[in-house]
């Protein structure tokens, strides 16, 4: 049973993440395709992301009042329907882009609370099986890039053999299977929430809410976590759901090597976060950290605007791959030892909707550039942007908290009886 609850949550990650990769190389490709347009292929991409973005910010409170587990069961079963219907539609010949946006931005809106879900659930599941905290992110920090590397090959295959449409009935199918394990593996007791009180009775939404963004104000490691990262998915989301699409298009290499690199960077990052799994309590966590940045982005920006070989291509998103997965694991065990038990909803939620506020422009602004400047320059810019933010944000002081507080986890919020 101890080994359930980690096995549990760690399952339901890997098939909703698989679910999400395969429908990032479907949907961008469907409507660039469809449509020829790189400004139309930003705009589904914003319509997905700003209500994920949005929602999981809002998200938090009734994470902590309703559990965890019921929010992830919940969010798994509207993505499923909503990802089918776009199916159902296309198949019929119902599928004009002002259709596609509202269910788009339906799985956005389900996708942002049910991530959000299972990643709170790894503490408690981590003491369940009493398993390291680090380790323990270690291992969902594998078990998000093993997700990276089958999700994109399957769509990118999938794409080449039935088409798009083929991919995102796969993806429904995995945010179905991601319900069920939620409901079977997850023990009942798993999750239920913030025990009630008389005083947490009386607390509004706004007020939870409140408590959230008050500790989180008071947090100025997280608050430069938050920046840092902001900026990096800003520019990966650019990256994943314009760029690299244009790139392949444009260069006549087609979906099967964007499935292929994506791939590859996913699987040797999986190696990555193997790596810091075992060792993570023996590394200095601030020089890994840049250096694991600076290694996995700016790189992917730079060769695919020289446009060099296949393999070379392939190599590099290799070497960009392992050094990135150092990073999840890092900035998960950070989290986890500075944020109550009781409020990881709250200042999770604002923590990763802040640190994802972005994305959803990435995609938009990404798809601008290119029709304005063409491919090769915005690549550059963006690579040069990359460098710069992961570079220079690390002379800051608050960084030096980074190796402190290893290991422990946080203390229960008030009015929380300790695990």
């Amino acid at each position: 049973m101890r080994s359930r609850s980690l096995s549990g949550v760690l399952a339901a990650i890997a098939v909703a993440l698989t679910g999400t990769r395969v429908s990032a190389i479907a949907l961008p490709w469907f409507v660039y395709v469809s449509t020829g347009s790189a400004a139309h292929t930003g705009m589904v991409a914003f319509a997905e992301m700003a209500p994920y973005v949005l929602v999981k910010a809002l998200a938090g409170p009734i994470l902590d009042r309703m559990g965890p587990r019921r929010v992830s069961w919940a969010a798994d079963v509207v993505s499923a329907a909503a990802a089918g219907l776009v199916v159902l539609l296309h198949t019929l010949g119902m599928l004009p882009l002002g259709a596609l946006v509202p269910l788009v931005a339906v799985i956005g809106a389900a996708r942002g609370p049910g991530d959000l879900a299972k990643e709170i659930m790894v503490p408690e599941a981590a003491e369940r099986g009493r398993v390291p905290l680090e380790r323990a992110t270690g291992l969902m920090g594998v078990t998000e890039r093993l997700a990276q590397t089958v999700g994109p090959a399957a769509g990118g295959v999938i794409v080449v053999a039935l088409g798009p449409m083929a991919s995102l009935g796969v993806s429904a199918g995995c945010f179905a299977l991601g319900s069920l394990i939620v409901a079977w593996a997850l023990p009942r007791g798993m999750g239920q929430g913030a025990p009630a009180s008389a005083e947490g009775e009386r607390e509004g939404y706004w007020q939870r809410f409140g408590q959230g963004l008050a500790f989180l104000r008071g947090q100025p490691l997280l608050l430069a976590l938050i920046v840092v990262v902001s900026v990096t998915n800003l520019l990966d989301a650019a990256f994943s759901q314009v760029l690299a699409p244009v790139w392949a298009k444009e260069s006549g290499h087609g979906p099967a090597v964007l499935g292929l690199t994506g791939s590859v960077m996913g699987l040797t990052a999986v190696g990555g976060s193997l790596v810091a799994a075992a060792v993570a309590h023996r590394m200095r966590r601030r020089p890994v950290f840049f250096v694991a940045f600076l290694l996995a982005g700016p790189p992917r920006f730079l060769i695919l605007a020289a446009d060099l070989p296949v393999w070379a291509i392939v190599g590099l998103f290799a070497a960009s791959g392992f050094a990135g997965g150092f990073l999840n694991p890092i900035l998960g065990a950070i989290t986890y030892e500075r944020v109550p038990r009781g409020l990881l909803g709250r200042v999770g939620a604002l923590q990763t909707s802040l640190a994802w506020a972005g994305i959803p422009l990435g995609g938009l602004l990404a798809g601008a550039a290119v029709s304005l400047a063409g491919l090769a320059p915005v690549l550059l810019a963006c690579g040069a942007a990359y460098a710069l933010a992961t570079g220079l944000t690390g002379l800051r002081p608050e960084w030096r908290e980074m190796d402190r507080r290893r290991g422990r986890a946080a203390a229960p919020a008030p009015g929380e009886s300790p695990a």
